[in-house]
């Protein structure tokens, strides 16, 4: 058993730098079945980071800075840095310094559109960002005075959207000017930017290309509103990954739509940008849980909404791939598969997953479940909560 493992430093020199991974030789059911893992344990693939990154990148015909908030991983990042992706979407002075770290040379991209005086300083004076969004004039006059009426900004205003359907999540809800107020600010900003940029976002795992054609018309529509120049256009993020029961169109197919609306709209000339985040990061990450009871259909799991599986409880409902993986597989016979629900280890009873998730009909308490497509936003939404917080990380090696 101890012979599938060696220090990721001594194995992998390229992705030595978080001493948190341990590094596996074998497939997860290798894993599962040498190691039979008593914690909740991720198995991060760099192959597939690294294959999905530069996909993305190379299919993508503009600037693709990933958005942190997705995997905040550090080695996660350097992966991505390593394989192409030189541009970063920041929120919050950890960010900041957590991509300073992990990628010293590359771009960084203040885009939370409220932002505390204090990190707006700091991110200018000390780190060396330039580039901001806002979404309001109160914004704009906050970065004006906290950087001293700089003269070197690179401003984004952010538009808001239409509720978008196909999005689980949407994401004009919170933040983004209306039209209107978009090509005011446009204007407002315009003589204080080196580079100007308009920016949308059309809500997260988006399963409809057609939101981009239009969201990309309407932005075309607050850029001739506006009457000055832009520099940029930022898509944003969206793009979705394969989930059970979604009909996920292939990433080409956007790339396609979002090609289009630019030459409908005369917009190839300008500068382009996105913010994709769980397409680059998503499929490179397993999650191995153990069963540790069982009530009829209900799994009681090592893990829950309140550590890696928040996107599986009743806020968004996806229903991750799974697979079965028996303690003692040589006494297991082929079952039919059932639907189950899941239920986390706390005591709260909000950490309850209703899939359904398909398994054989005879899983029971000691059998392991590896749950796929958790690269996004597990690892970021972990707690403490009720002292079960804690997961183990293996990095798969040649």
């Amino acid at each position: 058993m101890t012979n599938n493992f060696a220090s990721v430093r001594s194995i992998a020199p390229a992705f030595s730098q978080s001493a948190e991974y341990r590094a596996f030789h074998g497939s997860p059911q290798d894993f599962v079945r040498t190691e039979k893992p008593q914690h909740p344990t991720y198995i991060l693939d760099p192959k597939v980071l690294a294959r999905d990154a530069k996909h993305f990148v190379e299919s993508f015909p503009g600037t693709s800075a990933y958005a942190v908030k997705c995997n905040p991983d550090e080695t996660v990042l350097k992966i991505l840095h390593e394989n192409g992706v030189n541009h970063f979407d920041v929120a919050s002075m950890d960010e900041i310094a957590l991509c300073q770290r992990a990628a010293p040379n590359a771009k960084l991209f203040f885009m939370h559109p409220i932002k505390s005086p204090e990190a707006i300083h700091e991110a200018y004076f000390k780190h060396g960002i330039r580039a901001f969004v806002i979404d309001s004039e109160d914004e704009l006059y906050k970065i004006m005075r906290e950087t001293r009426l700089a003269e070197d900004l690179e401003l984004f205003v952010r538009m808001a959207l239409p509720k978008n359907e196909s999005a689980a999540i949407d994401f004009s809800s919170k933040f983004g000017a209306s039209e209107e107020e978009a090509a005011e600010l446009l204007r407002a900003a315009r003589s204080k930017s080196t580079k100007l940029g308009l920016c949308l976002h059309v809500g997260t795992q988006t399963s409809d290309p057609s939101a981009y054609d239009f969201a990309i018309a309407r932005a075309a529509k607050v850029i001739e509103d506006a009457k000055v120049k832009v520099d940029v256009l930022d898509v944003g993020g969206g793009f979705p990954v394969e989930y059970i029961g979604e009909n996920v169109p292939h990433l080409n197919n956007y790339m396609a739509v979002i090609k289009g609306a630019l030459a409908r709209e005369n917009l190839t000339d300008m500068e382009l940008m996105a913010e994709p985040g769980r397409v680059l990061v998503a499929r490179s990450t397993k999650l191995i849980v153990r069963v540790d009871g069982r009530k009829g259909d209900m799994l009681f799991i090592n893990d829950g909404t309140y550590g890696g599986l928040f996107d599986a409880g009743a806020q968004v409902g996806t229903r991750y791939p799974v697979q079965h993986h028996a303690a003692n597989p040589e006494n297991e016979k082929p079952q039919d598969f059932v639907p189950f629900r899941f239920a986390g280890p706390t005591c709260d009873s909000l950490d309850m997953m209703d899939g359904p998730f398909y398994l054989p009909a005879n899983t029971k308490v000691g059998d392991f479940i590896e749950i796929s497509n958790v690269g996004a936003y597990s690892f970021a939404m972990r707690t403490k909560f009720n002292g079960f917080g804690f997961a183990d990380r293996v990095m798969l090696t040649p």
